[in-house]
């Protein structure tokens, strides 16, 4: 930095050390880390005839906003008169539903049999599915056994309670689905047996042709991951000498038909799963990743020196990065869930909480970008690029801090998002691309790297 200090007016004076944010907080410093203390921060002269100094006023107007911290939950405005931001209204919103919570240890390390089976009873989600599909498909086996035996008397219908268990999937159409594929491949077996009992005379040799055929035929893509049957079926038939009785192999294709229609039946008769749930926690999941990563981006391009060790920061992308994969699998099960399903029109349903996922799951392209513009820019001796000037930085970086509270309040249904100091800053900021020359053309470079993409973020936003 010891080029770009001479060009805008030498290095401050000795002894005006002031934090990190050009306010005297207390906090604040450790906010910003150790490195600026080890540094002693100096406040810098602004640039002769520019916006002003970092110590200046914000150029949205008064006190540039503060991260908010523990301190800033219960009051949205402090003493000093900063507005309310979107991200305190947020916090102020959701703090009085956390408050009555269970403590997150008692929720997640009570990994007892009885603490699952409390969880089961007492909220919806996981636990409950799992506990409600596996009775359901308890009750699929009970009854596929029951009709086989008693009322169609068939001899040996293990095949019958089999397949209703495996029909008892995770959603509705994943049941009708795989009733058509189970009931194919399991009358690909029985033909392929019948054919090999009466082509071979010898029981091993036709044991091994059937598996051989059986499994290069059921990895058409077709029988889905019911292929396995088609080689099975026809080893259990050759394997118990049943196959040269066509009576048996009627027999076993009627109980694999019966069982699996109870368990289609059952899977969409009784509570059908949905996973309306996953979108609303997804959401607070992506949010909060996004917000924390925007809230981060800020804080270093608030520095009056890049970090040599973007460690952290990418640390946050990764973790970012993996939120949205887990969004749109949630997006993807959501929507199948639905498919067919009689309670789809149910809140449970998550309908109400797709488009704000969906509109986070947009944001991420521009993000990402923006944390590429970062890390280009401080990266600047392999690049044209060059690290904007200090007031610069400091609208960016109040920029950077209301999208994060815009981001944060998109999970919250019904929450509005304030986008008007989002706005006012990055006109501001495009204006000075085209008008403050003296800035100079690296500069200018590095400072429209970090607006276009933020540009990009608010206009994802204001699209939602």
């Amino acid at each position: 930095m010891t080029g770009q200090q001479d060009r805008r007016g030498g290095s401050a004076p000795e002894g005006e050390e002031v934090s990190r944010r050009g306010h005297g907080e207390p906090g604040e410093e450790s906010a910003g880390g150790g490195a600026s203390q080890q540094r002693g921060e100096r406040e810098r002269p602004g640039r002769p005839g520019g916006p002003g100094s970092r110590g200046a006023s914000s150029p949205a107007g008064g006190d540039r906003p503060r991260r908010p911290g523990p301190q800033d939950t219960d009051s949205p405005a402090d003493g000093a008169g900063r507005k309310e931001t979107a991200l305190h209204r947020v916090v102020r919103a959701v703090k009085p539903h956390l408050g009555s919570a269970p403590p997150p240890d008692a929720e997640h390390h009570d990994r007892s049999p009885f603490g699952w089976f409390a969880r089961a009873f007492r909220i919806p989600g996981r636990e409950r599915r799992v506990l409600v599909q596996s009775a359901k498909a308890t009750l699929a086996a009970s009854a596929a056994w029951v009709l086989a035996t008693l009322v169609l008397r068939l001899p040996q219908p293990f095949l019958a309670p089999y397949a209703a268990v495996f029909l008892v999937e995770a959603t509705v159409y994943r049941s009708l689905r795989g009733w058509l594929q189970q009931v194919g491949s399991v009358a690909t077996g029985v033909l392929l047996a019948a054919v090999a009992a009466q082509l071979i005379p010898w029981q091993a040799v036709a044991l091994a042709a059937v598996v051989f055929v059986g499994l290069l035929a059921g990895s058409w893509r077709r029988f889905g991951s019911a292929g396995v049957w088609v080689g099975v079926t026809g080893m259990l038939l050759i394997s118990y000498g049943t196959a040269r009785e066509p009576v048996l192999l009627g027999d076993r294709l009627l109980e694999t038909a019966l069982g699996a229609a109870i368990g289609v039946a059952v899977n969409t008769l009784i509570f059908p799963p949905l996973y309306g749930e996953r979108l609303a926690a997804a959401a607070g999941r992506l949010a909060t990743a996004l917000a924390g990563l925007l809230e981060s981006l800020s804080d270093v391009v608030r520095r009056d020196e890049p970090p040599e060790d973007l460690g952290d920061l990418l640390s946050q992308v990764q973790d970012a990065r993996s939120q949205v994969l887990a969004a749109e699998e949630a997006v993807g099960l959501t929507r199948e869930g639905r498919r067919l399903n009689l309670r789809r029109g149910r809140p449970t349903a998550g309908v109400r909480h797709e488009r704000p996922l969906r509109t986070l799951l947009g944001l991420w392209p521009a993000v990402s970008q923006l944390v590429a513009a970062v890390r280009t820019t401080a990266g600047r001796r392999e690049h044209p690029f060059e690290y904007p000037w200090p007031d610069a930085r400091d609208a960016v970086a109040d920029l950077m801090h209301h999208l994060a509270g815009a981001v944060q309040a998109v999970a919250l249904v019904g929450e509005p998002v304030e986008l008007d100091e989002c706005r006012a800053l990055l006109g501001q900021l495009e204006k000075r691309l085209v008008t403050a020359e003296e800035d100079g053309v690296p500069a200018r470079l590095g400072l429209g790297t970090m607006t276009l993409p933020a540009r990009l973020l608010l206009e994802q936003l204001e699209q939602r």
